[in-house]
Formats: C-alpha cells, structure tokens, sequence
C-alpha cells in the first residue's frame, strides 16, 4: 500500500471496512472527502485475494466517476495492481462486449441499470455490489431502484457508499436500505415505515407533501441500522483546511420589493384557483428564485429583469479576493447569462477546462452545481466559491462545497451566500441549515471510533 495511504489513520479505516465486510453483507459508508473509493477498493481487493470471500464486483456509480474516478483509482494504487476491471459505457454494443472481458470488478452508470438487470439479457451472476452515492438510489418508485431489487436476492454482498445519505431527511433512508437488507431493519413497505417513524408534516388537506419524525424515532431508526452502518467524516481523520461559511445581504430597494411581492401574489392567486400539489408549489419556489437572483423567464420564455443587486454584490466579492481565483455557482440559465455579459468568466464544462482551472489559469470560472457534484477535484485551483443562486437539494450543495473544501486544499476555504434580504433565499438557506442538521445527527448517531483497540461504534 503507497505512503499516501498507509498512514495509522487511513489504514485503520481500511482495516474497519474490511473487518466489516467480513463479517456482515451489507455496509452503508457515510461521509465527504475521505476518500471512499480507494477505502473501498482496498476492501474489495483483501475479499478477493486474501480470503476468498467474493468473486464477481458489479460497481453503480454517476456516469462519470464510472468512466474515470474508479478506473484511475484502481491503476493509482501500487496495492491494487491485481485488480482486473471492465468499465460498461457506450452503446448497447459496446456494453455487451465489456460484459464479456473477463474481469473481477465491472463498472457501469446507474441510468444503464434497468438496461442490464431487464433488457440485456445478459446474467446478473454478480456475488457482490457496490453502490456510489447511494442516495440517487432513494426514491423506491424510480425504475432503477425498482430493476435493482428484482436482483438483489442474487447478490451476497452489497456496500452502499455516500456523503449525503439523508438529504430531503430520514424519509429517504427507507429505499437505501430496503436495498441494503431487504427491509430487516426498517420495514418491507415505505407505508409502514412511514407509520411507524413520522407524522405529517406539510400538507392540503388529503394531500401530505412532508413529514417529521415522530418524537424518539430519530435515534430509533439510529439504534435499528448502526449494525451495518459505517459512518466517517473526513474531517475526523483527515487535517482539512479552515472552512469560512459567509452569509452577504443585499437589501432590495421598495421599488423591487414591491416587484416582487406583486408577482408572487399573482402568482399565489393564479394556483388558488387549483389545489396545490408538488409540482405547482415547485413552479412557484423556482419564479421566487429567479426573482431573488434579479431575473425571471417571462410566459413567452423572455427573462425580465427585476434587480441588479446580487450583480453588484458579485463585483465587491471578485474584487475583495485580490486576484485569487474565484468559483461562482448558478441555477439558472439567465444567471449565468447576466454574470457573463457583466463580467469575464469561464464555465467549468470540459476536461480541458477543468484541467486549466486546477492550473491557476482561470481567474473567474462558473459551474451549475447539477455538474459540481461526485467525482470532480477543484481544489488546486482556489479556494473561494460564491453562491450567486441557491438551490434546495442539500445534496448539490454539500457536493459543490466539497469540489474546494477536500483533501488536497492547502488555503482557507471560503464560501460565500449571496442572500437577497427578504426574499424566499432567506427561508432556502435555513432549510438547508435544518436538513444539514438533521444529517449530521444522522451521522455523528453511527459514527465509527477508529482508534485501535476501540469500540467500532461510539
């Protein structure tokens, strides 16, 4: 095993997940910037070729950590040199053929699950799984989740792998889970599960859109799935740099106040009319957005303009940073349109570009945080991210932070909000606050006591 992993710490944690994976078939990994896939490869590898416990590695992963952060880390590492891969990308062709390479780990992306599990007609003689980012695997109704567990009595082993294993709340853990065990610890049916653990929340009526945990479920379902649960934060292992979290109010003038608060009751009227279901409350949280940011898209599709605030407060921030590179984060389409017509910026949207990123020479660069997310190392090229646009999904933004705030950054980190002062910003970035928190407890209830001759769980 390199240096770079085999310091007391990291080998410890390796030695945990295989002590883990010997023992029981399912493991559930928690946490960002720790390095899961290498971890998680070095286990896989000691299964294979040590004790002879599997044989045959099917990986899930996003479309490009499956085409490059499994392959590169598995010819990284001295200590995974025997390790034999077949990455199933492409045509359908072309994924056949990978399938036929005779391999003991083969990757694919998870869009590609129902095509391998149904219409591929190929074998699912997979004895072990590996799921990265788990999490995209939380909604029980998705085809993929659904194709997955037509096969998972076949599997013997399963490792599930995320940072973000509660991000809407502990109502996602049911379908990562019925995954992991097949319902042993949390229940078969997402009904009952419910029942058991929440109440409703939010809701019209008949119409429930949330719901909370009851009082004492939280730790409950903790006690229930820390048996299988491995759960790590990187910062507990690994020496991060400080991380500043900034909040910048702008203050809208009457005028654009009074904008904004006619559109949203022309809006709230026109859905009074109907009842309200997810998709229309979701209408109206996206035109708030767009109106917070200083823009919103017309019903022709133009964009109409409402303020230049945030624009200004950008100017300050780029200008505050003294020459250092600086990262902004957009939503939307006319955002990224504003910034770049007021300042000169490059977007984050190639090999190349990232690549000259990471180099130092890209000054001012923008990316959407949908394309921020698991796999992508931005940190060697600065250390300060401004959120123009916030977004609700704990998940993307947590992502997003990550690409700067990991393993390899050597200055403070900065991350700066861009707020608009009474707007629906305001209440985004407390939900997210209150979804973080609720995460962290998830988090901190099974987390993992690595110190040698300790307890695995705290």
């Amino acid at each position: 095993m390199p240096d770079e992993v085999h310091t007391p710490r990291l080998s410890a944690i390796c030695k945990c997940i295989y002590r883990k994976a010997l023992n029981i078939s399912n493991i559930l990994g928690y946490g960002l910037r720790l390095g899961k896939t290498v971890l998680t490869l070095t286990a896989l590898n000691n299964l294979l070729f040590d004790s002879f416990e599997i044989h045959k590695i099917l990986i899930i992963a996003p479309l490009r950590v499956a085409r490059d952060t499994w392959p590169s880390e598995i010819e990284k590492w001295d200590h995974l040199k025997d390790l034999k891969y077949s990455v199933a990308l492409g045509s359908e062709k072309e994924r056949k053929a990978a399938f036929m390479i005779k391999a003991d780990i083969y990757i694919i992306n998870r869009e590609n699950v129902k095509w391998l599990v149904e219409d591929s007609s190929l074998p699912f003689d997979f004895d072990t799984l590996i799921i990265d980012e788990l999490s995209s695997f939380k909604n029980h109704q998705a085809k993929r989740f659904r194709s997955l567990m037509k096969v998972r009595p076949k599997i013997k082993r399963i490792v599930g792998l995320t940072g973000t294993p509660a991000s809407n709340g502990l109502i996602d853990l049911w379908a990562e889970f019925r995954l992991l065990d097949m319902g042993q610890r949390i229940g078969r049916f997402i009904g009952k599960y419910r029942d058991d653990y929440f109440v409703p929340d939010k809701r019209n009526q008949q119409v429930i859109f949330s719901y909370k945990p009851k009082p004492g479920a939280e730790e409950e379902i903790y006690k229930k799935i820390s048996d299988i649960t491995i759960s790590m934060k990187g910062s507990d292992y690994i020496k991060l740099p400080e991380l500043v979290i900034n909040e910048v109010q702008v203050n809208l003038s009457e005028k654009e106040m009074k904008i904004i608060d006619d559109m949203k009751k022309e809006l709230v009227t026109k859905i009074k009319d109907d009842e309200i279901t997810a998709s229309n409350a979701a209408a109206l949280s996206t035109k708030l957005l767009q109106m917070a940011n200083g823009a919103v898209y017309g019903e022709a599709g133009e964009v109409i303009n409402i303020h230049e605030r945030k624009l200004d407060a950008l100017e300050d921030l780029i200008e505050s940073a003294n020459g250092k590179p600086v990262l902004i984060s957009y939503w939307f389409k006319h955002d990224m349109k504003r910034i770049s017509e007021r300042f000169s910026v490059e977007t984050l949207d190639s090999a190349d570009s990232i690549k000259r990123w990471n180099k130092g020479e890209i000054p001012v660069a923008i990316i959407h945080p949908a394309s921020a997310g698991h796999g992508l190392n931005l940190q060697t090229g600065g250390s300060t991210l401004i959120w123009f646009g916030l977004t609700w999904s704990l998940e993307l933004y947590q992502q997003t932070n990550a690409r700067l705030w990991r393993q390899g950054q050597k200055d403070t980190v900065v991350i700066h909000h861009i707020i608009s002062k009474g707007t629906i910003d305001e209440r985004v970035m407390k939900a997210l606050k209150n979804k973080d928190n609720t995460q962290a407890a998830l988090i901190d209830a099974v987390k993992v006591n690595l110190q040698t001759g300790g307890k695995i769980y705290e």
